[in-house]
């Protein structure tokens, strides 16, 4: 008999148990794929720490009291931001554009990948890419690129773990901001906050739609759909971007029409060391910042480094203040570069002293060669010296400097370095008296072109008669009455008196006669060097010398000779202005400083300057120096204050003019502000040929008048045009009423600085 057949499954059946048994193998092994990597099998990954602070350089940020960004200090220009400094703009355009169903998954956007397996694996077409944002933020923290497709893969399937780590750790706002803190823009520019700084100036919340469409536009291709360098593609894949925004509801209709038709604007700010405001200011603080960095150590043990940990440093100018301070001195020097051009047509030798020799001057044109950059760069490639000597004679294309703006030009490099040597150069700078804060710090013309700190402590230049009120200092400190009067005769000092070899005999400016008497006041107020000369003939230099030392003057270089009297010595403007704070914060001492404090990215204060004071003179000699320097505003070399400028409240300053007008100052004391100002060449043998011209009430005085206008006419700075210099507590007991000096000193005097002149009058 027989048996039947035995039934045989359909062939079908087999290959559907293959299949699933296939599928289910490749999502076990996948499973196993996905631990085996996040466990580190296949290579660590970033660690959760790594998450939270990605192993990108930050730039470290500098802002001003007022807190204004003055600058950044950086390998990468990045900058974090927090998800309340984002424009909701940005953030819609992003998620329309990047990741439109980004608040609905976990990490992975499974629809998005079947969408990637199907057009673009199956059906070979374009469907874009299936990354999500959270994706692209894991991604970011990847730093090599993979050399082979199998590296590519386990990348890919890193990024995925990290991706879902990235959700399960933060919240949706907080990877959106990782996301755009960590993205590049182009340009040198890191994370939305630098670039939105660099291409429109302004900060992420401030960006309207067009510009935020620009700004996520330009994501898929840095330089592509850069906005500077191809305004075309940018324009065009911008409206793909708003597409994207209206296609999802995020715009009308009528909106997206409208800014379709909108076109670019860009206002671009590039990160340059060179540009903005207060570029010496930020360079000396730059140097004074590396030193910090390199002295103080972190909670691991490592150095802070200034170019990547994203410090955050808080410093002491006033960005309003810094603004006027650099349109003073650039009105001012504008107009005055202009005399100094028409003073010296038709000179030969200008703008040298005439005194000057030709082989002089050509050894000051050789040293300027040797300071170039160009010199040390063919130096560098090994020319001999002849070669040299022709590559500087011989004409090339230029941009050089200008007060009208730059200049295209050929002319030859020795040329231009003879062009330089006739412009005119300032320090400028302003200081808070009481907490040696300061304000404003203009160390040059333009930081581009030249690149020396005229403010800085180690730029020092003779100082002329601004040094004259430290002599005064130790005189009333010793008790004379700022009545006392005295021959206006020249006196001399004979041969071997404080060491010097000759007799010395000085002898007053040009103008200034002599005969009569002049009390103490009137010859400060009027600058006249016998009468400071005297001073010092009875005081002696070293006394001087050590005043001027506990005032914060470096005085390792400063000869005890008498001469030091009428302003020989070459000091800074920074120690200047800090000495002469000295007489408005009643005699003590304010170290002028420049940084208020310092934090880490994430705000944590790691290190506070508090201001470093001490008492130098008493009250009472401050205050006395104070009204000797308003009468030299109310009635001597500094009263065009009053008639040019209408500054008609109370201050005080002092000028000075050196030897041969190669340096012009002014010293300006108020009750919230001491400032300095100098103007002078490059070299000290480039001048004006007359004191009318040369002068420091012509050459810096004028800074400071148009920076006090400007200032006083903003009433946001508080700084009070009626404010008044404080009076001791204590009754004064030197006599300042020159009518009633006169009439308690008895008789005629036997001589300079008798006990009647010393006396402590009630």
């Amino acid at each position: 008999m027989e048996q039947p057949p035995t039934k045989t499954a359909p062939p079908v059946f087999k290959y559907i148990i293959i299949f699933w048994a296939l599928i289910l193998t490749a999502l076990i092994a996948s499973v196993i794929l996905l631990y085996s990597i996040s466990k580190g099998a296949f290579g660590e990954l970033p660690q959760f720490e790594d998450l939270e602070n990605p192993k990108s350089y930050l730039a470290s940020e500098v802002y001003t009291s007022d807190h204004i960004m003055l600058g950044k200090y950086y390998l990468q220009n990045r900058s974090n931001v927090r998800y309340e400094e984002l424009s909701e703009n940005l953030i819609n355009a992003l998620v329309a554009t990047e990741d439109v169903r980004y608040y609905d998954h976990a990490g992975i956007d499974i629809r998005g990948l079947f969408r990637v397996m199907v057009k673009t694996v199956i059906l070979q077409q374009k469907a874009g890419g299936g990354s999500t944002i959270s994706q692209q933020l894991a991604k970011n923290l990847f730093h090599n690129i993979p050399e082979s497709k199998l590296e590519r893969i386990l990348q890919k399937l890193k990024e995925w773990i990290i991706s879902v780590k990235l959700e399960k750790s933060y919240t949706k706002k907080e990877i959106l901001t990782m996301y755009l803190n960590t993205v590049p823009f182009g340009d040198n520019a890191y994370g939305i906050k630098a670039a939105a700084k660099t291409f429109f100036n302004k900060t992420p919340d401030s960006l309207t739609i067009e510009e935020s469409a620009v700004m996520i536009g330009m994501l898929k291709g840095t330089t592509l759909y850069n906005p500077r360098r191809n305004p075309e593609t940018s324009l065009k894949r911008r409206n793909v971007v708003i597409s994207q925004m209206n296609k999802y509801g995020f715009l009308s209709d009528a909106e997206k029409d409208s800014l379709i038709a909108i076109p670019i604007t860009l206002n671009f700010k590039r990160q340059d060391h060179n540009e903005g405001l207060a570029p010496y200011f930020r360079e000396h603080l730059r140097m004074q910042l590396l030193r910090w960095c390199r002295e103080n150590v972190k909670v691991d043990g490592s150095q802070y480094n200034l170019y990547k940990d994203g410090l955050k440093i808080y410093t002491t100018l006033n960005h309003k203040m810094q603004q006027y301070a650099e349109d003073a001195v650039r009105e001012h020097l504008k107009a005055h570069q202009e005399e100094f051009f028409k003073h010296w047509e038709g000179y030969s030798h200008a703008p040298f002293d005439k005194n000057l020799t030709k082989a002089e001057i050509e050894r000051i044109f050789n040293r300027a060669i040797r300071r170039s950059e160009r010199y040390r760069s063919l130096k560098k490639q090994g020319l001999d010296p002849d070669s040299i000597k022709s590559n500087f004679n011989k004409p090339v294309s230029m941009r050089v400097f200008s007060w009208e703006g730059e200049i295209d030009t050929v002319m030859s490099p020795l040329d231009s370095i003879k062009y330089y040597k006739y412009f005119l150069q300032a320090g400028f700078m302003i200081m808070e008296p009481q907490t040696g804060y300061i304000r404003a710090w203009v160390g040059g013309i333009n930081h581009k072109y030249f690149k020396y700190d005229h403010v800085n402590p180690r730029a020092k230049r003779q100082v002329g008669s601004t040094f004259k009120p430290f002599v005064y200092t130790k005189a009333v400190h010793e008790g004379w009455s700022p009545c006392f009067e005295v021959p206006n005769v020249p006196i001399t000092f004979e041969a071997g008196k404080f060491g010097i070899q000759k007799p010395w005999t000085p002898k007053n400016s040009a103008g200034d006669e002599y005969g009569g008497m002049r009390s103490l006041q009137e010859g400060l107020a009027k600058s006249t060097n016998v009468i400071t000369a005297r001073l010092m003939y009875e005081l002696g230099p070293q006394p001087v010398i050590d005043l001027i030392n506990n005032m914060g003057i470096d005085t390792a270089e400063i000869e005890p000779y008498p001469s030091i009297c009428l302003g020989t010595p070459d000091l800074s403007v920074y120690e200047m202005v800090g000495a002469y704070g000295t007489f408005v914060n009643k005699g003590f001492y304010t170290k002028p400083i420049m940084i208020t404090r310092i934090e880490d990215k994430n705000g944590n204060l790691i290190k506070e300057f508090p201001p470093e004071k001490k008492e130098v003179i008493d009250e009472q000699t401050a205050y006395i120096m104070l009204q000797l320097l308003k009468n030299v505003v109310n009635h001597g070399t500094g009263a065009g204050l009053r008639f040019r400028f209408k500054l008609y409240n109370e201050m005080g300053g002092k000028t000075g003019t050196t030897q041969n007008h190669s340096d012009g100052w002014y010293m300006g004391v108020l009750p919230q502000l001491v400032a300095g100002a100098w103007v002078g060449c490059e070299d000290r043998s480039a001048h004006f040929r007359s004191i009318r011209l040369g002068q420091g009430a012509r050459m810096a005085m004028p800074i400071f008048g148009l920076f006090m206008q400007k200032v006083y006419a903003d009433k946001s700075l508080s700084i009070l045009y009626d404010a008044k210099f404080e009076e001791p507590q204590q009754p004064l007991s030197i006599e300042l009423d020159c009518s009633k000096y006169k009439q308690k000193r008895p008789g005629n005097s036997s001589g300079f600085g008798s006990e009647w002149d010393k006396v402590n009058l009630p």
